[in-house]
């Protein structure tokens, strides 16, 4: 296969690519400093766009891709189905089995691919009751079905839990002995050992191509992060200087003996949990656990919320509070968020509906709230993109301003659950540094979700940690230690 004079943009991201050979035997691995570019050209090599400049020639005649846009638009399509509203139980679209089904594979060769990608279990659940790292493999199993020769994977093991890192990792290694693989991550340690060759893209073009020897001695992530914390010490400085004195009772969150089970399963029992004034925790547990569960518990999205004794906030849920007394003083960054925030308003508007908790803005915002948001454009790099719809920014732009979304308010509770998910390298470490010191000068407490071991933050203390009871759904182990 052989790019030549590649040109590609969209309204948010830029692709140029002079030239490049990957020849048959080559593993490939992307990565992005910082840019979405990598991701756009995935999107042409799958056959979504046509490139508007340049050629590709001798591509595969057998495609595969796994990537968040296709998780995206999978989506898109399960609620454009969505038949809750003619049926007497909510419909939480087609099940996993019929989503491998759907491909053409054969009766053996779906049980295969259930087994290979760990979702036996999960056969008759439907694609929105699934984490994203269940939702993930998914997308692998779809993928593998129609045996590519090419096989493009966009951040494969984001939202997996490490047994199921570890697992892919297997499983790659053995389909590289089948087909080309070509691997996207902002992750240096995401580049599985049989990858032979990486093409290192900058914000628009790709810059360089070297063995994965070359790779591996690289000066580049040194600079980097010295970049981000950089960055990071100018957000902190904007939030401070906008920052504003509340009182929130204490403790903020409070739950006492609390239970959630489905139908067809217990999901966790027992959790007795207060979040005090100053804590930042973490929850940690394998992928389907229950991690969204318990914090959508805290938000109000979970039915089973006004079943149990909570209280947020001050507030007993079920005694006739509002969600939103309670959602305008939490920030919320999570992949469900991001799979909702399906209105097309601006990047500006993004950020202001921050301030009234909303998916779209649908007030007259304060012109000190639009000067603010702008600000934050400013902050991310993205003021040129002021005005551009949210559907038509790259994944990872669209994660960069919700999260500004989440932090504009400076609430009092900042959830964020797998927040890193769809950033380029630059960006991953700059809201990873940012975080650490938005939580050490207590500029807003942090429930914090994350399934990589490098990402845990020296100023989180305290822990929910998700352990397996014997086949009766999951208990939760709370505990703190001292600092580091």
């Amino acid at each position: 296969m052989q790019i030549q004079q590649l040109k590609h943009q969209t309204e948010s991201v830029s692709l140029t690519i002079e030239k490049w050979q990957l020849t048959p035997g080559q593993h490939w691995g992307m990565f992005s400093t910082h840019s979405n570019a990598a991701s756009l050209l995935v999107r042409v090599l799958s056959g979504e766009l046509s490139p508007q400049q340049g050629t590709v020639t001798g591509l595969p005649e057998s495609i595969a891709c796994v990537s968040l846009h296709e998780q995206q638009r999978l989506l898109d399509l399960e609620l454009a189905n969505d038949d809750t509203d003619f049926m007497d139980r909510i419909d939480y679209g087609s099940s996993v089995e019929q989503l491998v089904r759907d491909t053409g594979c054969s009766a053996e060769e779906l049980e295969l691919l259930l087994q290979q990608t760990d979702l036996l279990a999960l056969r008759q659940r439907g694609f929105r009751q699934l984490s994203t790292g269940e939702t993930r493999r998914v997308m692998l199993a779809r993928a593998m079905a129609l045996k590519p020769q090419l096989l493009i994977l966009d951040e494969p093991y984001s939202g997996l839990d490490i047994a199921h890192r570890a697992h892919l990792s297997e499983l790659l290694e053995q389909l590289a002995l089948q087909m080309q693989l070509l691997i996207v991550t902002a992750r240096e340690d995401e580049l599985p050992p049989f990858i032979t060759d990486v093409a290192l893209f900058d914000e628009q073009k790709l810059v360089q191509t070297l063995t994965r020897a070359d790779w591996l001695s690289h000066p580049l992530m040194a600079q980097m992060k010295a970049l981000s914390e950089q960055k990071s010490d100018a957000m902190l400085a904007l939030m401070q200087a906008h920052q504003s004195p509340h009182a929130y009772p204490d403790p903020l969150v409070e739950m006492n003996n609390v239970t959630v089970e489905y139908v067809d399963a217990p999901i966790f029992h027992g959790v007795n949990w207060r979040i005090e004034r100053g804590q930042h925790w973490q929850v940690r547990g394998p992928n389907g656990c229950g991690k969204s569960t318990l914090l959508g518990l805290i938000l109000g999205d979970h039915p089973q919320c006004y079943s149990n004794d909570i209280r947020v906030l001050g507030m007993q849920r079920g005694s006739g509070e509002t969600i939103w007394d309670v959602k305008k003083h939490i920030g919320v960054v999570s992949s469900a968020l991001h799979l909702q925030y399906r209105v097309n308003c601006s990047a500006l508007e993004v950020l202001v509906s921050g301030f009234y908790d909303s998916i779209g803005l649908y007030q007259q915002p304060s012109k000190k709230e639009i000067l603010l948001a702008r600000e934050w454009l400013g902050m991310l790099e993205m003021a040129e993109l002021e005005k551009v719809g949210f559907r038509s920014l790259g994944y990872g732009q669209q994660r960069l301003l919700l999260i500004g979304r989440a932090l504009i308010k400076q609430p009092a509770l900042l959830i964020l659950d797998e927040p890193y998910q769809g950033l380029d390298f630059l960006n991953r470490k700059l809201v990873y540094h940012a975080l650490n010191r938005i939580a050490s000068s207590q500029i807003s407490q942090l429930l914090y979700v994350t399934h990589h071991e490098e990402d845990a933050l020296d100023a989180v203390h305290h822990f929910v940690d998700f352990v397996a009871d014997n086949g009766q759904g999951y208990r939760v182990d709370i505990h703190s230690r001292s600092g580091r």
